[in-house]
């Protein structure tokens, strides 16, 4: 995955790590050329299983991901069209496939993420924000048009229907604390710790199998929406891809003979011990 193929952020892969940082003068603006590149990354990275996590972070001092380019949008047809005719628009389609990949993704957000941008960051499966430098915002509804890259519909996923309402029908600037209580975001972290909080979370999941990632997280995103029953039989069927790719069998044989599971001071150290367990495989 070679950074030359794209224009708008530069590609480093570390330990099954694959850090994206923007790197778009002047804005980081969210137009044509970055959309194709995460098109063509995302292309990459959901046949790549050597990477297992990705974070999303910008070489920008204020800004994350700006706003979509109002160069395609002033293009936009001004008549209506019936819901048999309508069409996923670009960024519509790529910060779904963003959403899907097979790995876990993280937007680290030390600067301005409003409009587009920040639903970018809404299609990442976790957030987290820099006290001082995030600043987040939905403009669209005083522009004439409505959050249309998941804006709307994720916001509302993350945050219950009130208070996704309040965010895009009263658009105003809002801080890394208050992204927290909300819920839009994981975390506020300071900024000096936001960096290191961030890397030590993506070295951690990076150490899991990335069968097992991906089942977890094709499960949680599949049964959200779904009835408790369905929700559940999606649990199990996720469940099943999982153990038939990984050596989760092999390990819960080696907890059952061993006595590994019945051991005190395995209970009191499963973090350390979920680390060690990795060692044993088919």
């Amino acid at each position: 995955m070679k950074n030359d193929n794209f224009t708008t952020f530069k590609v480093d892969i570390e330990q099954g790590i694959a850090w994206i940082t923007f790197d778009y003068p002047p804005v980081n603006v969210q137009g044509l050329p970055m959309l194709a590149d995460l098109n063509m990354l995302a292309q990459k990275l959901e046949a790549d299983k050597s990477v297992k996590v990705v974070v999303f972070q910008s070489n920008h001092p204020e800004i994350f991901v700006c706003h979509a380019d109002t160069a395609f949008l002033k293009d936009m047809s001004c008549k209506a069209v019936s819901r048999e005719e309508v069409k996923l628009l670009d960024l519509q389609v790529v910060l779904e496939r963003i959403s899907k990949l097979p790995q876990a993704t993280i937007a680290k957000i030390e600067g301005f993420a409003r409009g587009g941008g920040h639903e970018f960051a809404l299609a990442c499966d976790m957030r987290f924000a820099a006290r001082g430098k995030a600043k987040f915002m939905q403009m669209e509804v005083g522009m004439g048009i409505l959050p249309c890259g998941g804006g709307a519909s994720r916001m509302a996923r993350q945050v219950g229907l009130g208070r996704a309402l309040e965010i895009v029908l009263g658009p105003r600037d809002w801080d890394a604390d208050e992204a927290e209580r909300v819920g839009t975001v994981n975390r506020a972290l300071d900024a000096d710790e936001i960096g290191p909080y961030v890397e030590q979370l993506a070295k951690r999941i990076a150490l899991w199998p990335s069968e097992s990632i991906n089942a977890t997280k094709q499960a949680v995103y599949e049964s959200i929406d779904l009835p408790i029953a369905e929700a559940l039989k999606a649990e199990a069927y996720w469940l099943y891809q999982a153990t038939s790719q990984t050596s989760a069998l092999t390990r819960f044989k080696w907890a059952d003979e061993q006595g590994a599971q019945f051991d005190m001071e395995n209970q009191r150290n499963w973090p350390e011990m979920l680390v060690g367990v990795q060692d044993i495989n088919d």
